[in-house]
This record gives C-alpha cells, sequence and structure tokens, in this order.
C-alpha cells in the first residue's frame, strides 16, 4: 500500500463495517426454500454472522504497514 494511502487508512473503519455486515446479516430473512437447502442457507447464516461479530469484536491498528486485529477470546472475569 502506497504511504499516502496508508497515511488515510482507518482500521476502525474496517471494524464497523464488520459490525454492520452482522447486522445484516442477522436481519437478512430466509429464503422461501425448503428442505436441505433452507437448512444449508441457515448454516451458513450462523457462520457468517459468527464470523462478522467476531471481526466486529476486534480492535484494529496499523502500525509500520501491518494491519493487526485484537479479538480477545478469554472468558469475561466474574466479579
Amino acid at each position: 500500500m502506497p504511504s499516502d494511502e496508508a497515511a488515510s487508512f482507518d482500521p476502525t473503519a474496517i471494524v464497523e463495517r464488520f459490525r454492520q455486515r452482522a447486522e445484516a446479516v442477522r436481519q437478512r430473512p430466509l429464503p422461501p426454500v425448503e428442505g436441505p437447502e433452507r437448512r444449508r442457507f441457515r448454516e451458513q447464516a450462523e457462520l457468517d454472522y459468527f464470523d462478522f461479530s467476531l471481526l466486529a469484536d476486534a480492535t484494529a491498528k496499523l502500525e509500520d504497514g501491518i494491519l493487526t486485529f485484537t479479538i480477545d477470546l478469554r472468558p469475561p472475569a466474574e466479579g
């Protein structure tokens, strides 16, 4: 990526787009299909939602031309 593009690149905008995609998948209605096709569509929607929401919870940063997403998968602390 040329340096002028890197300077205007906003990694948090990527995270926001993943938030929007996760919400769009969650709100997407099931198409009028039956049987195995309906099950496959629902399974794919669940995977899409999981993937998008995982990245939507990330902290993104760009340092020295390297884009890093940090996702804390640890269970929440009790107490």
